[in-house]
């Protein structure tokens, strides 16, 4: 099998932050459990005041992105936006000078 190096992509990045408005929605947290579209672990979640629980996320062409505890958000030259998780970031990653 023939192998492949990442192109060097620059891109911005910065940890998620609650009340940044860095998401593009909340799902219900007892949907995706119900629906088991993936696993509760890390899953950041917010308890409105009306008691139900959400999971915030962002939306690419690829799909919904749950954002999980310390995930960064990864934004590309064409604004395209990705999630990364902490424990990756910085293995694909690394600060410039600008």
């Amino acid at each position: 099998m023939k192998k492949y190096e990442r192109e060097s992509l620059i891109v911005s990045a910065e940890p998620y932050e609650l009340n940044k408005g860095m998401e593009d929605g909340f799902e219900l947290y007892m949907k995706i459990i119900t629906n088991g579209w993936l696993s509760s672990e890390n899953l950041i979640q917010i308890t409105r005041p009306d008691g139900t629980i959400v999971c915030p996320f962002i939306q690419n062409r690829r799909g919904i992105i749950f954002i999980r505890e310390g995930d960064y958000i990864i934004t590309e030259n064409d604004n395209e936006r990705h999630v990364c998780g902490k424990d990756k970031f910085f293995n694909r990653y690394k600060p410039i000078d600008e």
